[in-house]
C-alpha cells in the first residue's frame, strides 16, 4: 500500500509540475509578446509625433521660391526632405499613394471633400490635401483627399 500511495503522490507531483511549467511558458510567451506589442506602440507613437513637421518641410520644399532655386541653403533643405523620407522608409515608414486619379480606398484615404456634381461610377482621388503614411504596411495616418467621380 505504501508503494502504491507514493506512486499516487509522484503522479500528482509530476502532473502539477508539468501544469507549472506550461504555466510559466505561457507566461514568457505572452511577456514576449507583450514586449513587441509594446515597442510597436512606442515607435508608431513617436512617428506619429513626428509626422507634422514632416508636413512642414514638405510643404517648405514643395513652394521653394524660384529665386531660391540655386541657393546652397534652400538645396540642403531639399535634400534633407529627401534624406528624411529614405530614412523612415528603412524603419517601415512609407507615403500612402494618393495622386489624382487613384482609386479612393477607406482603408487608406480620408475624404474631406466631395466633388458633388461628377459623374461617374467610381470614386477617384481628385487631389491630396495632407499626406498620409503607413508604418509596416497599417496606416498610421490617413491620406486626407478631395474626391470626385469618375
Amino acid at each position: 500500500m505504501a508503494k502504491t500511495a507514493k506512486k499516487e503522490e509522484i503522479a500528482t507531483l509530476t502532473a502539477d509540475l508539468q501544469r507549472v511549467r506550461a504555466d510559466f511558458e505561457n507566461f514568457r510567451k505572452n511577456a514576449e509578446a507583450d514586449k513587441l506589442r509594446y515597442g510597436e506602440t512606442i515607435k508608431a507613437t513617436t512617428i506619429a509625433k513626428l509626422l507634422p513637421i514632416i508636413d512642414n518641410i514638405e510643404r517648405a520644399t514643395a513652394h521653394l521660391p524660384a529665386d531660391l532655386a540655386d541657393n546652397p541653403w534652400a538645396l540642403g533643405i531639399v535634400a534633407l526632405h529627401e534624406n528624411l523620407g529614405h530614412e523612415l522608409a528603412k524603419i517601415g515608414v512609407i507615403k500612402i499613394n494618393a495622386s489624382p486619379g487613384t482609386k479612393f480606398d477607406p482603408a487608406y484615404h480620408d475624404a474631406v471633400q466631395m466633388n458633388e456634381e461628377a459623374e461617374g461610377a467610381t470614386e477617384v482621388i481628385e487631389a491630396e490635401l495632407q499626406t498620409g503614411y503607413l508604418l509596416d504596411g497599417e496606416p498610421i495616418r490617413h491620406s486626407m483627399v478631395r474626391v470626385t467621380r469618375k
